[in-house]
């Protein structure tokens, strides 16, 4: 489990657009070579983690589709 209230959490961009966000937590990742995720609309829910390869994965495949 990690413990999350001191990660600093970065917005996906398309937080702003009103559909459903996540937030990931970039200095985790790079120190552990794990990323976490969360839902930007429920901050203390549950924590996804994904290893980085399935992260990069994520992020190209968002980045190829229509959204």
């Amino acid at each position: 489990m990690i413990e999350t209230p001191s990660l600093r959490w970065i917005k996906s961009s398309y937080s702003d657009n009103g559909g459903t966000c996540v937030e990931w937590a970039p200095s985790y990742a790079s120190a552990n070579s794990v990323v976490p995720v969360r839902d930007s609309k429920n901050p203390t829910g549950p924590t996804l983690v994904v290893s980085t390869s399935a992260w990069s994965g994520l992020i190209a495949l968002a980045r190829t589709s229509e959204l």
